[in-house]
């Protein structure tokens, strides 16, 4: 009896482990068959594309899948091995390893909210200043927030330009400034305008638009607009270094062959930047005035140092104009990242650049399009004045910055040294010619020396260039010389123009030789010069720059330009 009962015992002990194995082998089997229907199910967000699963990825599913996938049990999950490969994160653009990159520095903003001239309308910021705040973010804290965000990156926060009264004192200019609740911070009058400008700021935390509204209905107040941020562009610069580093650009602007022939004697280059070591050896005997448009009291900054070593450097380093002279205008002062200057500023530089003797401008600074400044470069444009622009350093996807996209301006693009497009350099049909402007030895505070990049060295080597057209022939008129570069300039890129390098990247030695050294024979290409054939029809066609109109766009406009904003004749 006792025997019957243990093998009773015994079976269903057996029958009970049977049927655990075939219980376990059941959810097994079901949680497989779960997870591949996961897979296929349409409510889940993967690659069109059937990935490899590999069963050595660790697990990771974000909340949103788990919350639709059905519930299973405990085992190992196959879902969670699909390799994260969403089109958000593939780069469409190659990054090259020898540029280095600089927030953007202009607001990003998609074609909805663009005016017709490419401006940004407002609306939250888009991490345009490369902080990394999304959109989403911004968009998050509610619509009132929007337009300050805005405004704030292209303008100082509570602060005006106003046209006033020439008439008025600067006590009846600071009553003024005092009945709509402001600060008249500064005000003067500018010859080169012929007219009153001044800097007002709001004290009583009033909303900018409404002050706005009031200022600008005021009797006193001629034209009223923000004070607009204008921003250097070079890139990160490394750390000072000491050395003679070869410079690759004196052999790409064949600046050796055209120093045989001049080297800027007896021209005039205003340089608008920030503070330049004239003790530096480079620049020794170069500096022949000093404008400070800030008022400040800062020292010598790296990045105006380095833009007149490009012009002038003439001791282990050479510059493309050596015997130039410069007017060192600081313009721009010292912030935690770098150096930033306004409208009013910019307005104060252009006209003492005009008023003392000035033949070229270098302007290696980008901002939004500014009425003000336009304004300004109209009349220095009349004046005979020589004016060159960096491109900018936003990228492809930027809109025109300025003054590189004013039509009197010449504006320069960045190359390398295989000839590639600088990959932060702006594009546009107002590009007029490139210059070297990647890992460029450059002079630095202190005696020292730096490697940077940016086009703002590319647009410095150019205003050189110039210098060296000038010293030439004094007679050149500004149409002239921009034609003298264009037609000498070595094409890159496409054949004929395009929107990277506009006619090319420019020789130095070929534009010298197409300018006659007195003022009686035209201005005419250089033999040898190394366009190609076809790069007089592609200048022709519809959506290139004629280069020899600089203040044109197209032929449909010519009525509409007015004669103040021609370049008139030395």
């Amino acid at each position: 009896m006792t025997r019957k009962s243990e093998s009773r015992v015994r079976a269903g002990a057996y029958v009970s482990s049977v049927g655990a194995v075939l219980l376990l082998t059941a959810c097994l089997g079901a949680e497989v068959a779960q997870a591949q229907a996961i897979m296929r199910t349409p409510t889940i967000s993967v690659p069109s594309r059937t990935p490899t699963i590999s069963p050595s990825i660790t697990p990771r599913v974000s909340p949103g899948v788990a919350a639709r996938a059905v519930s299973v049990g405990r085992g190992p999950r196959t879902i969670a091995a699909i390799p994260r490969t969403t089109p958000l994160r593939v780069r469409t653009t190659p990054v090259l390893p020898y540029a280095r990159y600089s927030p953007n520095l202009y607001p990003a903003c998609t074609a909805p909210y663009r005016d017709a001239g490419g401006e940004c309308l407002a609306q939250p910021n888009a991490g345009g200043e490369g902080t990394g705040t999304s959109g989403k973010k911004s968009a998050g804290k509610g619509r009132g927030n929007s337009t300050p965000a805005a405004v704030n990156l292209r303008s100082f926060a509570n602060e005006f330009v106003a046209e006033i009264d020439s008439a008025l004192s600067p006590a009846e200019a600071d009553e003024l400034a005092r009945r709509h609740g402001l600060t008249r911070v500064a005000s003067e009058n500018f010859p080169l305008i012929g007219a009153t400008f001044g800097l007002f700021r709001i004290t009583d935390g009033r909303p900018y638009e409404t002050v706005r509204r009031e200022f600008a209905a005021d009797g006193s107040v001629r034209s009223l607009q923000p004070n607009f941020r204008y921003v250097l562009q070079d890139q990160t610069s490394s750390g000072p270094t000491e050395g003679d580093p070869a410079q690759y650009a004196l052999t790409k602007l064949r600046l050796p062959q055209a120093h045989t022939l001049a080297h800027g004697a007896n021209v005039t280059i205003a340089v608008i930047d920030s503070g330049i070591d004239a003790s530096h050896p480079e620049l020794a005997n170069s500096i022949a005035d000093n404008f400070d448009a800030l008022g400040s009291a800062e020292g010598p900054h790296v990045h105006g140092t380095g833009i007149a070593g490009a012009i002038v450097a003439h001791a282990r380093l050479m510059g493309s104009a050596p015997e130039a002279r410069i007017i060192a205008i600081r313009a721009f002062g010292g912030t935690a990242g770098g150096a930033e200057s306004s409208s009013y500023i910019i307005l104060r530089s252009l006209n003492h650049a005009a008023e003392h003797g000035a033949q070229i401008v270098n302007m290696s600074f980008a901002g939004p399009k500014d009425a003000v400044i336009e304004r300004a470069i109209a009349a220095t444009a009349v004046r005979g004045l020589v004016l060159i622009a960096a491109a900018g350093n936003a990228g492809a996807k930027s809109p025109p910055l300025y003054p590189a996209a004013n039509p009197n301006v010449i504006a320069v693009s960045a190359t390398d040294q295989q000839d590639r497009l600088f990959t932060a350099s702006n594009r546009g049909n107002y590009i007029a010619v490139a210059a070297p402007g990647v890992d460029i030895f450059l002079p630095a505070p202190d005696g020292k020396y730096q490697m940077t990049s940016g086009t703002s060295f590319s647009a410095a080597y150019v205003s050189g260039i110039a210098a060296l057209l000038f010293e030439r022939n004094h007679a050149l008129k500004p149409e002239e010389l921009r034609m003298a570069l264009a037609k000498t300039a070595r094409d890159l890129g496409s054949p004929g123009r395009d929107d990277l390098f506009g006619d090319g990247e420019a020789d130095a030695f070929a534009a010298v030789m197409a300018v006659p050294a007195d003022s009686a024979t035209p201005v005419a290409a250089a033999s040898g010069t190394t366009k190609r054939e076809d790069a007089g029809k592609r200048r022709d066609e519809p959506g290139s720059r004629a280069i020899e109109q600089p203040s044109l766009s197209s032929a449909e406009e010519k009525s509409a330009i007015s004669q103040a904003d021609r370049p008139a004749p030395r």
